[in-house]
């Protein structure tokens, strides 16, 4: 979130000194946040208040995405696990999948778990495209599997082991 914020700062030409009085912190306590996993809400209100964002809660895990936004920044073991568990379940709303995840990025794991027998292929392709237009053509699933974070021998048995349990 903080990084988020300071991108946001830096497009306002606002130095840290500049930001942090503006918010009413002192400068040095901007400087912690940066290297702290949580913060004040009241702190992180003003902050987002001064560069004209604001915080909310959002249903789902939150995701950074790459600079060209194709692909989450990272992915950890809970976030692979929350994507697995979302293939898993049937559910081709797409406006939940673009909530998890870039749109590329999740079209393509719609066209990717297309392939696998045991589920939907006309809906999961369908999604894809409401997700991502143009995704399930053979071209951009290369690219899509050229730079993607997950890989398909790891991500398809996790995801059919899922499918398994939950039925």
């Amino acid at each position: 979130m903080i990084t988020q914020l300071t991108r946001k700062a830096r497009e306002l030409d606002l130095t840290d000194t500049d930001w942090a009085a503006r918010a009413g912190i002192r400068k040095e306590t901007l400087s912690r946040l940066r290297g702290r996993p949580s913060c004040d809400f009241a702190t992180l209100q003003s902050l987002a208040r001064t560069v004209g964002a604001t915080i909310g809660i959002i249903d789902g895990p939150t995701f950074e995405a790459t600079a060209d936004g194709r692909f989450p920044s990272h992915i950890d073991r809970d976030y692979e696990e929350t994507l697995a568990d979302l293939c898993a379940s049937g559910d081709v709303d797409p406006e939940r999948w673009r909530r998890v995840g870039p749109s590329f990025f999740m079209a393509g794991l719609a066209v990717m778990i297309a392939s696998v027998p045991e589920f939907d292929r006309r809906a999961l392709l369908e999604l894809a495209e409401q997700v991502h237009p143009g995704s399930s053509q053979v071209g951009v699933f290369a690219l899509w599997l050229k730079d993607s974070p997950i890989r398909p021998s790891r991500f398809l048995p996790m995801t059919i082991a899922n499918r398994r349990r939950a039925a």
